[in-house]
């Protein structure tokens, strides 16, 4: 076997593959904001004139959103993190979420933060990938309650197109069946679920994993409405719950930095399905953007470098 067929150059075709998508999809973004130049200036002057309470509101809720990723992490491992550091680390992972793809930022950071605190890699990964998992049970669960629970949302889901609840169960289906028949992924799997189950033997840690990951996409949802209400849109609650719910699932399936992008559109998309005007949603997503990643990106960077430096990371 020559070095280009080895493991290296399959990673390496990867990370090209992953890289282009990237690229395709900021450049269709690109192409969309240039192409709605006045739309979105008309935005930016609407969200200078929202009301400053509901943004102050707003970015507490967004400030909020490090802690609870904290206590979630805490929940995955257990063994007892550094608080103080801990918090730090999840504001460096979200500042490094914008610059890679599909979340690689916010991995990256926490693994060397959970192999630096004494974890095997192995054991570090899978408690990514268990608190990763967790949080998509939670937002599908969201979801799942607000169709319940509120009759008007069942009609902003179906104005919303089919794409994603195509594309959700195909992607589902596809990692299923890898897991059926890859024995590597079935032997990570079955140590997934040993770690899952101890670090559920601990009502403490069950209840920091599951109460983290719900505040932490609460509090997301929140920063949107409190936005949507800043800006004077009569939306009711629960409508824009669940457009930030589906715009996330819709992003979650394309791998762009933070949802560069993807996110935005779908959010904006299914904030116009709710019923807000075009002008007044792509206000809502500048705001929502400012506040969860544009603003904190630059200090939470150079939070990354100090704990570089310092061997936190």
């Amino acid at each position: 076997m020559t070095l280009t067929d080895g493991p290296a150059a399959t990673m390496g075709r990867r990370l090209y593959c992953r890289l282009g998508i990237t690229l395709a999809v900021f450049a269709g973004a690109c192409g969309v904001l240039a192409a709605h130049r006045a739309t979105l200036d008309s935005g930016t002057d609407s969200l200078a004139a929202a009301d400053g309470e509901w943004l102050l509101l707003a970015c507490l809720a967004a400030v909020a959103t490090w802690v609870c990723a904290a206590v979630a992490q805490q929940g995955a491992v257990t063994e007892r993190l550094p608080r103080g550091r801990l918090v730090a680390v999840q504001f460096a992972a979200s500042a490094a979420n914008h610059l890679l793809p599909a979340g690689a930022g916010a991995t990256v950071v926490n693994l060397r933060f959970l192999k630096r605190c004494g974890l095997s890699t192995r054991r570090s990964a899978t408690a990514l990938a268990v608190k990763a998992v967790v949080g998509g049970v939670v937002r599908l669960v969201l979801g799942v309650v607000l169709l319940v629970t509120s009759p008007g949302t069942v009609r902003l889901s179906a104005r919303v197109p089919h794409l994603v609840e195509v594309l959700l169960p195909v992607a589902a289906g596809a990692f299923l069946l890898l897991v059926v028949t890859s024995g590597r992924l079935r032997r990570a799997a079955s140590r997934a679920f040993a770690d899952v189950r101890e670090v559920h033997r601990s009502r403490a840690r069950a209840c920091a994993l599951w109460g983290g990951s719900l505040a932490f996409a609460l509090l997301h949802a929140g920063v949107v409405v409190a936005v949507v209400h800043a800006l004077g849109l009569g939306l009711p609650t629960g409508h824009v719950v669940m457009a930030y719910l589906v715009a996330s699932g819709a992003a979650a399936l394309l791998p762009t930095p933070g949802g560069l992008g993807s996110l935005d559109a779908a959010l904006a998309l299914a904030l116009t399905a709710a019923g807000a005007p075009g002008q007044t949603a792509i206000s809502a997503v500048l705001g929502y953007r400012l506040l969860t990643g544009w603003l904190p990106m630059a200090p939470g960077l150079l939070v990354m470098g100090l704990l570089a430096r310092r061997s936190v990371l």
